[in-house]
C-alpha cells in the first residue's frame, strides 16, 4: 500500500451506515455527499420525502449508495422509524450526525415565548439525545460507532439576537460531554462539530445583506463567512478512524470568533 493509499484509508467509510438529520440541504447535504464518496452507506432524513429521494439518487447517480428516510425531528415516532427502517435497509447503524436544528425566533430573550423555547429544544436537544439512544443498541452490537453533534459557536458564547439558539447549543455541548463519557466503554466515541457563520440557508438572515455580514466577519482573523465545504471535511475526520482516540472533543470552524 502506497502512502497516499494508506491515508486514504484512515478515512474509509467502506460499508459503514451513516445516518445524517437535516441532510437534504446545507451542512447536511455536503456532509452526506462526503460520506457516501468515501464508501459510508448514507441514510438521507428530513422532513420532507421529496428532498430526501432527491438527493439519494444524485448520490446514486454519483457511484455512491444513499437511501432517502424522511422523518420529523419534533416527532419521536418518526425517529424511532429512521432507526428501524434503516437498520432494515442496511443492518444496522455505525455513524450518526445530529445536524437537524431549529431558530424560529430572532430578537431578545425577552420577546421569545414558550413556544418558541420549546420548538428550539425540542428540535435542538431532544431530538439528538432521543436518536442517538435509539442508535446506541446497533452501535454496541457492531463493536462501537460515532455520533457526530452539530452544534455552534453560540453554545460557547451567545449570539446576539440567538438567545435561546444558543442556550439550546450549550445543552448539546453538555449532552456530548456526558454521552461520551457514559458510552465510551462500549466503543461509541461522542464528538461536536461548532461552526461559525456558514452560509446556508438557515443563517441566511445573517448574511443576506453585506452590512449585517460586515458586523460578523470584519474583525475575524479569517474575516469572511465559511463554507458546507469546510464542516464536512471535519464530519469525515471524526466519522472515521482518524478520530479513533478522540470523543467529548469540540472542533471549531468559525474563522478565529472565539478566539
Amino acid at each position: 500500500m502506497s502512502a497516499a493509499q494508506a491515508e486514504k484509508a484512515v478515512f474509509d467509510l467502506t460499508d459503514k451506515v451513516a445516518i445524517i438529520t437535516g441532510a437534504s440541504k446545507g451542512i447536511g447535504e455536503d456532509i452526506a455527499r462526503l460520506y457516501a464518496r468515501f464508501g459510508a452507506k448514507v441514510i438521507i432524513s428530513s422532513r420532507k420525502q421529496e428532498a430526501c429521494d432527491a438527493l439519494a439518487a444524485q448520490i446514486k447517480a454519483d457511484g455512491g449508495e444513499a437511501t432517502g428516510i424522511a422523518a420529523h425531528v419534533g416527532d419521536m415516532d418518526q425517529l424511532a422509524q429512521l432507526v428501524e427502517k434503516t437498520v432494515a435497509t442496511y443492518g444496522g447503524v455505525d455513524i450518526l450526525v445530529n445536524n437537524a436544528a431549529s431558530n424560529p425566533v430572532f430578537g431578545p430573550s425577552l420577546e421569545a415565548d414558550g413556544g418558541a423555547f420549546d420548538k428550539i429544544m425540542q428540535a435542538n436537544v431532544k431530538a439528538p439525545f432521543e436518536l442517538s439512544k435509539l442508535v446506541y443498541p446497533s452501535m454496541k452490537a457492531r463493536g462501537g460507532g460515532s455520533i457526530i453533534m452539530i452544534s455552534s459557536i453560540a453554545g460557547h458564547t451567545p449570539d446576539p439576537g440567538l438567545g435561546l439558539y444558543s442556550v439550546s447549543k450549550a445543552a448539546m455541548n453538555m449532552l456530548t460531554k456526558v454521552l461520551a463519557k457514559e458510552w465510551g466503554p462500549d466503543g461509541i466515541r461522542v464528538n461536536a462539530i461548532c461552526p461559525g457563520l456558514i452560509k446556508t440557508k438557515f443563517s441566511q438572515a445573517l448574511w443576506q445583506d453585506d452590512k449585517t455580514l460586515a458586523h460578523f466577519t470584519k474583525r475575524l482573523p479569517i474575516a469572511r463567512m465559511g463554507t458546507t465545504d469546510e464542516i464536512s471535511p471535519m464530519a469525515l475526520m471524526l466519522a472515521s478512524s482518524a478520530s479513533s482516540y478522540t470523543t467529548g472533543s469540540f472542533f471549531y470552524a468559525d474563522g478565529g470568533t472565539v478566539i
